[in-house]
C-alpha cells in the first residue's frame, strides 16, 4: 500500500498557522470516483479515501509508515517566503522608473504603426 507524508499549506482563508505544523499521512486512492446511481452523488468503493492521520514529525510518519510496512512518498516541502513588511510600507512613496516609462512609449508606438 502506498502513502504520502506531507506538511499541508496553510488555509488561504485565514492569516494564521494553525493546524499546519503537523505532517499529514494520507492513503493514495486505489479505486476511481464515480457518480452513484441512484443520487448522482460521488462515491468510492475504498474508504481510506477518508482516512489521514495527523503526526507531530516527520519521523513519526515515516516510523509509522515502516512499521504497517507500507511504501511512503515525501514530496518537496515548501518554504514559506516572508518578507518583513509594516503599515507605513503601504505609503511609501516610489519614485518611478524611468526603464518602464520607456517600455510603455514603445508598446504604445508599435501598436499605432501596425
Amino acid at each position: 500500500m502506498k502513502v504520502f507524508i506531507y506538511k499541508p499549506a496553510k488555509s488561504a482563508m485565514q492569516s494564521g498557522h494553525g493546524k499546519s505544523n503537523q505532517w499529514v499521512l494520507e492513503y493514495e486512492p486505489t479505486s476511481k470516483r464515480a457518480p452513484e446511481d441512484l443520487m448522482g452523488w460521488t462515491s468510492s468503493s475504498d474508504t481510506l479515501n477518508q482516512v489521514k492521520l495527523k503526526f507531530d514529525t516527520q519521523a513519526e510518519a515515516i516510523e509509522f509508515a515502516k512499521k504497517k510496512g507500507w511504501q511512503y512518498m515525501l514530496p518537496p516541502a515548501h518554504k514559506r517566503k516572508s518578507r518583513p513588511r509594516s503599515y507605513m510600507d503601504n505609503f511609501k512613496y516610489v519614485p518611478p522608473n524611468t526603464a518602464a516609462k520607456t517600455e510603455k512609449k514603445t508598446k504604445t508606438s508599435s501598436k499605432t504603426e501596425a
